[in-house]
């Protein structure tokens, strides 16, 4: 791959509010909400 052609590749939150379930992933989407997580640090939050 050549560098610079991607996005970032970082970790974020999926929350499904109405099962009241999120977990930590990776990805290339971003979000400019964030949620504090068990682990102590802060982490971009995407709803769905």
């Amino acid at each position: 791959m050549k560098p610079g052609n991607h996005p970032l590749y970082r970790p974020v939150v999926f929350r499904d509010r109405a099962a009241d379930y999120a977990f930590l992933t990776r990805t290339t989407a971003t979000s400019d909400r964030t949620i504090d997580w068990p682990d102590g640090n802060t982490y971009p939050v995407i709803d769905v």
